[in-house]
């Protein structure tokens, strides 16, 4: 498969999720997490309760479309973690967004300015 047929893929797939998938999806690019870990984090995005209903089919979901990978950490704990694909289809939507986003200097650099201090607070933790 070509490159340009990756991409096309992963664009796809991505026009396929809903926000809240592509939430689960950012979430998990800071780093692997447990269910509720990501649950916790849903709900400081959202500031309401994410019920165990909305959570869990939405993350098979995304696992099932390979952009998310599954595994066991104890008989009751599962870890999710982003797949390579599912890095992509991340990427893919931020290019998107700055597609329609910056449209003069000015807007570049106001979205320059967010991801150095972005990783600059990175690098300080």
């Amino acid at each position: 498969m070509s490159e340009a047929q990756e991409v096309q893929g992963t664009q796809r797939t991505a026009h396929d999720l809903t926000a809240f998938q592509h939430n689960i999806l950012v979430i998990l690019a800071e780093e692997p997490m447990y269910g509720l870990a990501i649950k916790r984090e849903l709900e400081s995005y959202y500031e309401t309760e994410v019920n165990h209903g909305r959570l869990y089919p939405n993350l098979d979901d995304l696992v099932e479309r390979g952009l998310v990978e599954k595994s066991e950490l104890d008989k009751r704990t599962n870890q999710y973690e982003l797949t390579d694909d599912g890095y992509g289809t991340v990427l893919g939507q931020l290019e998107w967004v700055f597609s329609k986003l910056i449209t003069d200097d000015e807007r570049a650099a106001d979205v320059r300015e967010l991801v150095d201090g972005q990783a600059q607070s990175s690098t300080q933790s």
